[in-house]
């Protein structure tokens, strides 16, 4: 798997997560990654997210989720 698509699973395994750790619908937790542009911190980050767990890219995310002002 090339890191383009290495990015791409990640994005969509903490898509998930959120989901079901933040008790949305897909669409509502497609819309706060599209809103609050996850998907670019998760690739800008990937250099040190893919050394992590996917418990510590989840945990860095809600951070960044919630510095931006996204009521979880």
């Amino acid at each position: 798997m090339n890191e383009s698509q290495q990015i791409l699973y990640m994005q969509v395994r903490i898509l998930r997560m959120c989901k079901e750790r933040f008790g949305l619908s897909f669409k509502q937790a497609a819309e706060l990654f599209r809103k609050f542009n996850v998907p670019d911190f998760i690739e800008k980050c990937f250099g040190i997210f893919h050394v992590e767990g996917d418990d510590a890219v989840f945990e860095e995310t809600k951070a960044y989720l919630l510095a931006k002002g996204a009521s979880l």
